[in-house]
């Protein structure tokens, strides 16, 4: 089954719908389930203060047991008769919704302010009991079991005389008088996490548009250049990124076009060709020399030996062409490193003998690595040749390999100058490089090569100065 294709901008802003939606029903489900107990947790710290102040006005008539023919107690009575006209948030208020009855020390109501229970026992409930115990004494009771919101919220304070407590004044107020503001407060949480949304939903779906149709510019210009046809570069003047890529491949047009890609393989060739003709040329002047038969048949054997190595290098040339659009390796077997490196180290005799160059083949025989060989003996026979253009005459190279961790390491060592500071992050650019003691230049394809092979084997390498000279290290995975 193949699935549709639906355009990045459409499967990014559908992503972002998701999001937001989900975002916005948690935020409003968190706030609006805070937002009752909030309420209710305001309302009970307000009747805390309120029946603390009247417990301390009320402190006097309840010990002096006239509370009943007190001014307070008329004052009391005639609050519950108020019919306050507010207007709260676009509520209306016409009646109090605080109910306040005091009791002795026996629980006894003694002071009502809806005049309804004087005289009734209320020691059991929660509120009194707790309060004449020294406690904090509240209670939630519902008046209708059907209707949830009928609950009343009762908050008492002690009456104190000389320290002991006399009595307790019960503060209560219905939950359905804060309700409105409640369901209010709830709709604008609502309405407003509504609008913000929708903005937010369009802003998405703005940027959704433009990405998809700056990928359609894109596209479009791809697909023009890659038949060939004369297509204006697209602007970007929002997404930069964008702009960077349609650079890319402008960039990328212009080397592909005309003399300039192949002008690099054909560097590419002449730089690999100049190894084995060096060796060549060194080997056949050595022969124009005086020398023992066995020296004679040696270098004889390096003539041949290059020659055959400049001839796979022709064979090659179209794979090496093609190594960096290669995905993968389309050869790969166990290579001896320790082999490997011997016979770069032979085929460069000639040069280690003309500069008494020592060189040192530190590689156990067992070490093999995997890999294609004719691309790591190539690679590896050009760090052999860089060594060898900087290295001191009299002085050394020394190659090393070990296993470290999973990795199979590497290195090769020359003495000689160290690397330039400013030099190092440019040494593996295409045609950069550094001028030799004789004072010529290479074409700087080398390490840029070894570069590109080192990658393809999905492995790292690491040039750096160490005392006395320069030290490149290959790593590679473990077969």
């Amino acid at each position: 089954m193949q699935w549709p294709k639906i355009p990045l901008g459409l499967r990014l802003f559908a992503l972002y719908f998701v999001l937001v939606g989900f975002t916005a029903y948690m935020v409003s489900k968190t706030i609006t389930q805070e937002l009752k107990p909030t309420v209710r947790q305001t309302t009970e710290e307000t009747l805390v203060d309120m029946a603390n102040l009247l417990a301390v006005l009320a402190q006097e008539s309840v010990a002096n047991g006239q509370l009943s023919q007190s001014r307070f107690s008329k004052l009391l009575t005639a609050y519950g008769k108020r019919e306050p006209q507010a207007r709260i948030w676009n509520v209306g208020k016409k009646a109090i919704n605080h109910r306040i009855y005091i009791t002795d020390k026996q629980g006894i109501v003694i002071a009502d302010s809806w005049q309804q229970d004087v005289g009734k026992d209320f020691s059991q409930w929660n509120d009194v009991y707790l309060t004449l115990r020294g406690k904090y004494g509240a209670r939630s009771s519902i008046e209708d079991p059907k209707d949830p919101l009928s609950t009343v919220m009762h908050v008492a304070a002690p009456i104190y005389h000389n320290g002991q407590i006399i009595g307790s004044v019960t503060v209560a107020k219905s939950n359905r008088s804060v309700q409105p503001f409640i369901d209010s407060s709830k709709r604008n949480v609502w309405l407003w996490l509504l609008y913000m949304s929708v903005l937010v939903l369009i802003v998405g779906a703005l940027f959704a548009w433009r990405i998809h149709s700056a990928l359609n510019k894109l596209e479009h210009y791809a697909t023009k250049m890659g038949k060939g046809e004369r297509v204006e570069k697209p602007t970007f003047r929002i997404f930069y990124e964008y702009r960077t890529l349609s650079n890319s491949i402008e960039n990328m047009r212009n080397q592909l076009d005309g003399k300039q890609y192949v002008e690099e393989y054909v560097q590419t060739l002449t730089h690999e060709l100049k190894s084995p003709l060096s060796a060549i040329k060194g080997a056949s002047e050595i022969l124009q020399t005086p020398l023992p038969e066995k020296k004679v048949v040696r270098f004889a054997n390096n003539i041949e030996r290059e020659s055959d190595r400049m001839q796979s290098l022709i064979d090659k040339l179209l794979e090496l062409a093609r190594l960096e659009k290669r995905p993968e390796l389309d050869v790969s077997a166990p290579i001896s490193l320790q082999q490997t490196v011997a016979e770069i180290v032979r085929a460069s005799d000639s040069r280690l003998s003309a500069k008494s160059i020592h060189c040192i083949v530190d590689i156990d025989k067992s070490l093999t690595m995997q890999g294609d060989e004719f691309f790591i003996k190539q690679a590896l026979f050009n760090l052999m040749d860089n060594a060898l253009d900087f290295v001191r005459d009299t002085g050394a190279i020394q190659w090393q390999a070990k296993l470290n961790e999973s990795k199979v390491q590497l290195s090769i060592f020359n003495s000689g100058s160290p690397i330039p500071d400013y030099a190092m992050p440019r040494l593996t650019e295409r045609f950069y490089s550094l001028a030799r003691e004789n004072g010529v230049k290479s074409t700087g394809l080398g390490l840029n090569f070894v570069e590109q092979v080192i990658k393809l084997h999905e492995g790292s390498m690491r040039i750096e100065n160490v005392e006395q000279g320069v030290k490149v290290t290959l790593n590679f995975p473990t077969p």
